[in-house]
């Protein structure tokens, strides 16, 4: 049966004194879970600082390629971002959204999915030209390897999982609304749950979506890799190659999951790296699990949920009229809340590059640690880099906005650090 019942009788309720006490103090618990678990250090107060200097290890011919890459790159990713805030403006200031989703017929859960649907067609269509022009600059540089088949198929496939995700999170929250004057509480813990099971869930649902994973080869490598695992007491369920090679030239490995889940990933582009190089690669992944990265992210990542629930009730009130809506359960305040959580990732993304920084480079101080081989790594980073055509001299702005990992120069610095730290020679 069709709900035609008004949408728009009713008021949220208003944040309560109690509201903004549990908000302080799961932001501070954030705040605390963050600064007790980030490696603020990789290495001890006590090793000599070796600063960076792209020009000791890149020639200027390699530096300018990157700079140009950068450069070229730059314009549609910063257009992109630009569009995101633009459009996500628009649907918190404006009635837009609003009056655009009151033009869907249906039961409830049907017009919020059609209007999650809707209002993502717009923004993702707006987006594509530019996306194509991203595209389109990595083939010039030799990265990607892709068609446009191949390339349409990713990019529907990313767009259809983030819709679903979206539908059923909003589905449930404006249900919540419906039935609860103090909604935000559920929705925190629901939001909380999710994202603890998605952690076990996407690198064996999703993943394989975009690539094709097969066990590493028995053989000397495989052997290496797991007896490294051992070393570092890292217990690893398997190390897996993807089929990256179909999309992309870039070298490159990650780990995934947690428990049952957790694996190595190595892209297969990378199997054609000398073998030590594969070994570093990996040793820096085992270090991620070994300091238990994951979990820690995974908790932050609930914990900021469910802040977000929060956030949300609080923030709500406040645009709900320039919005056009007068409560979030209505199916037309889709449009606001989709808003409100695109400029909340925008926002937190800085933050969240910070304290990836960081990590990344503890995980190459334990790479540094089991494999005593700071040579190595400084010839390795030198080859990703310029493989990869990392940038190599980011601004300031860049590096904060999309800077999740060290500069390579500023990676070899640290090698260099710890060769000084462990009296090893000291690579050239």
């Amino acid at each position: 049966m069709i709900d035609t019942a008004p949408d728009d009788l009713t008021e949220d309720a208003r944040p309560s004194r109690g509201t903004g006490i549990a908000m302080v103090v799961l932001g501070a618990l954030i705040m605390a879970v963050v600064i007790l678990t980030t490696p603020w250090r990789a290495l001890p107060p006590e090793a000599p600082y070796v600063p960076p200097d792209p020009a000791r290890d890149f020639t200027a011919a390699q530096i300018a390629r990157a700079d140009a890459f950068d450069a070229a790159t730059s314009v549609p990713g910063n257009l992109s971002l630009a569009l995101t805030i633009v459009f996500a403006g628009v649907l918190v200031a404006t009635p837009f959204g609003a009056r655009l989703l009151a033009r869907l017929r249906g039961p409830r859960w049907v017009r919020i999915v059609l209007g999650v649907l809707v209002l993502t067609a717009i923004v993702e269509l707006l987006r594509w030209p530019l996306g194509m022009w991203f595209e389109t600059i990595l083939r010039q540089y030799g990265l990607s390897t892709q068609n446009w088949a191949s390339w349409t198929g990713d990019r529907l496939k990313g767009i259809a999982i983030s819709v679903v995700i979206l539908s059923v999170m909003l589905i449930v929250l404006m249900a919540l609304a419906r039935r609860l004057r103090r909604w935000w509480i559920p929705a925190a813990i629901g939001a909380a749950l999710f994202t603890v099971v998605a952690s076990f869930v996407y690198p064996v649902v999703v993943e394989p979506l975009f690539n094709d994973f097969r066990p590493l080869p028995s053989g000397p490598l495989r052997t290496k890799l797991l007896g490294m695992a051992t070393r570092a007491d890292v217990p690893v369920e398997d190390v897996l190659v993807a089929d990256a090679s179909k999309r992309t030239r870039a070298l490159n490995a990650y780990v995934s999951g947690f428990g049952a889940t957790r694996r190595i990933v190595v892209y297969d582009t990378l199997l054609q790296a000398p073998e030590k190089d594969i070994e570093l690669v990996v040793a820096h992944e085992l270090g991620h699990a070994e300091h238990q990265d994951v979990i820690y992210g995974t908790l932050v990542g609930a914990l900021t949920a469910a802040f977000g629930a929060g956030l949300l009730f609080v923030v709500f009130p406040l645009v709900r009229r320039r919005g056009g809506v007068a409560s979030i359960a209505d199916p037309r305040a889709v449009g606001v809340v989709i808003g409100l959580m695109s400029l909340a990732t925008v926002l937190s993304g800085p933050g969240e590059n910070l304290v990836s920084r960081h990590v990344e480079a503890s995980a190459d101080a334990f790479a540094l640690d089991l494999t005593r081989d700071p040579a190595t790594f400084v010839s390795m980073q030198k080859r990703l880099a310029v493989a990869n055509i990392s940038d190599l001299t980011p601004n300031v702005v860049e590096y904060v906005l999309y800077a999740s990992h060290p500069t390579a120069p500023q990676r070899i610095a640290m090698a260099r650090s710890w060769a000084l730290l462990n009296g090893s020679p000291v690579p050239p």
